[in-house]
């Protein structure tokens, strides 16, 4: 595998700031994006363009190669489609490459104590290199970045911060790494007006909070700029914006996605982990049966979790985050002496931290020409997309 932007990024940062759940598996790994396309999203270089980092990069002197990387899980399963697998996955990418040992726990609840009982599980375990996905480890994180001061931590959709005090504390230990899903979320609702060209279309969110929501609010832009732009006519509607309140119920996916389809929606977005399952088994069972309705994935790419008995898949396309570059490029810096301890970083569309998978079967080469072209304006910053909801649906 070729290094990464992200690697040569934050190998120069460095130079320049010193001049001035519960088993493991070793046996998977997941091919990383290469393709040139705007529309294929690489591995990201978070160093390069964000202003968020800038701090100085952890004062490990030389490459530590002796390490085993462990995972604590959200409340999802390690399989969810989303979140927790692609970060497990290019977990084990990174470990498979570089020959180290890996491992995931999976918390018995979802508290502080839930997670740090298993953050300490594997370091006891010897698993000091720590990966935990998502913002309810923030907290958690807070506290071991303390107690276990020898260890590393990565956190990825979150700060570290005190329970009762949201004021950032990231020690140099501890990375923290953040995506711009609205810009993710602007391409594949772009992407979907472009093939759609008019009609319904929905979103399902797992619960109300800020990566979802500019998830929502991102898609919300994108079909805007088509219909405002490139002469499509898609619409959404309020009632077809719905926050089911957890990533796991996936019969309520499946109900709320069946919903909107008999509303005449054509394609739902669904940022919502197992909530999302639910939905993409709805479309398939729909889709089985002749009616021609999507499902646009999210985080990773989905086109495989929605295909279909005669081969085809119900994904129209995914809006995602490097998730699993992002992971595994900390793993890989890890290992030259290189962790970005102390600093926040952000994935976005300039780093190619976000965007469309490399392969979109059921996209036309007119609508991926389209997508290329404004996701170029898109990282000029010619356009810029909102990361609030101003007056956009929820």
């Amino acid at each position: 595998m070729r290094k990464s932007a992200v690697l040569l990024a934050i190998l120069t940062l460095v130079f320049s700031v010193l001049a001035a759940c519960g088993k493991s598996n070793n046996n998977s790994s997941v091919s990383s994006p290469t393709a040139s396309s705007p529309a294929a999203t690489q591995s990201a270089s978070p160093a390069a363009s964000s202003p968020a980092a800038t701090q100085s990069a952890s004062p490990a002197a030389s490459a530590n190669t002796n390490f085993q990387v462990g995972m604590v899980t959200d409340s999802g399963t390690i399989d969810d489609k989303s979140f927790n697998q692609g970060t497990w996955e290019g977990l084990q990418k990174a470990t498979q490459d570089l020959g180290l040992k890996d491992k995931y726990l999976k918390p018995a609840g979802t508290t502080e104590a839930d997670y740090l009982q298993e953050m300490g599980n594997l370091y006891d375990a010897g698993y000091k290199f720590i990966v935990t996905p998502g913002f309810k480890f923030e907290t958690a994180i807070y506290a071991a970045q303390d107690k276990y001061t020898d260890a590393k931590f990565v956190l990825i959709d979150g700060s570290p911060h005190k329970a009762n005090d949201t004021t950032a504390v990231v020690k140099p230990n501890t990375v923290s790494i953040f995506f711009a899903e609205h810009e993710s979320g602007f391409v594949a609702g772009l992407a979907t007006a472009l093939q759609l060209k008019e009609g319904e279309v929905g979103f399902i969110g797992g619960m109300e909070i800020p990566p979802v929501q500019k998830y929502n609010w991102g898609f919300q832009q994108g079909l805007k700029y088509a219909n405002d732009n490139l002469g499509t006519k898609v619409t959404i509607k309020k009632e077809n914006v719905i926050y089911q309140g957890t990533f796991s119920d996936v019969a309520a996916g499946q109900q709320i996605a069946a919903q909107m389809y008999d509303r005449g929606v054509k394609v739902i977005f669904a940022a919502a982990g197992g909530v999302g399952v639910g939905a993409i088994k709805e479309a398939k069972t729909r889709g089985e049966s002749g009616k021609d309705v999507w499902i646009v994935g999210v985080d990773v790419d989905q086109y495989a979790d929605g295909m279909k008995k005669d081969g085809k898949s119900i994904i129209l396309t995914s809006a995602m985050k490097k998730i699993d570059q992002a992971a595994y490029d900390m793993v890989k810096l890890e290992t030259e002496g290189k962790f970005p301890g102390g600093q926040t970083l952000m994935f976005d569309s300039k780093n190619d931290g976000v965007g469309l998978p490399k392969d979109n079967p059921n996209l036309s080469p007119e609508t991926i020409s389209k997508v290329d072209e404004v996701f170029k304006k898109l990282q000029s910053g010619e356009i810029k997309v909102a990361a609030e909801q101003g007056n956009l649906i929820k």
